[in-house]
């Protein structure tokens, strides 16, 4: 399976059996990522070092106008899209299987986390999973330790507070605070 294959599949059907293809190549992709963020993470890296590294994680060259503050964590890393002039501040974690797409000028702030996967209620089926994307507009800043979930789209100019768990869409230059997250104002 192809990245490119994962993703049409995950347009046509976004549930996941623990035991079929897509499940594979999720474990396939994690282990490649857990070897790149670990060289991102094990010493200190110029910032031309990290944009290398992080191109390689997330399968093309990411803009020079990127930049990340380390640590940073994946597991799977080759469904991650990063805009111009995106910032990841230190400990975020992109579980990216859904996609995450980073609009440019994003701030992310520390310790962000993006799930773009929700396992079944049934307990009987709790290895299966859905994956939804995750869409942050341009210019969006995201605050220390929130969370972003699963088919979550934040409109351009919006802020997310910190500690924020954002479980549905965010309108454009809206301010969203709390858990679950609701507006609180506008930009």
């Amino acid at each position: 399976m192809t990245i490119e294959e994962f993703r049409a599949q995950l347009q046509r059907d976004p549930d996941i059996s623990c035991n079929g293809e897509m499940h594979e190549f999720m474990n396939t992709a994690a282990a490649e990522a857990r070897m790149i963020t670990s060289e991102i993470n094990g010493a200190f890296r110029t910032e031309d070092e990290l944009r290398v590294l992080m191109s390689r994680l997330v399968g093309y060259r990411v803009d020079d106008g990127f930049r990340l503050f380390p640590p940073v964590y994946s597991d799977f890393g080759k469904n991650i899209t990063i805009g111009k002039n995106v910032f990841v501040n230190s400990g975020c974690c992109f579980q990216d299987q859904g996609g995450i797409t980073l609009g440019d000028g994003c701030l992310i702030g520390h310790n962000v986390i993006f799930a773009t996967i929700n396992h079944a209620k049934d307990p009987q089926r709790r290895g299966d999973m859905t994956a939804k994307p995750i869409v942050v507009g341009r210019d969006v800043w995201i605050g220390a330790h929130a969370t972003i979930l699963s088919g979550v789209t934040i409109g351009d100019g919006a802020i997310v507070a910190a500690g924020a768990v954002v479980t549905k869409d965010v309108p454009q230059r809206a301010i969203v605070g709390g858990a679950p997250g609701n507006v609180i104002g506008e930009v």
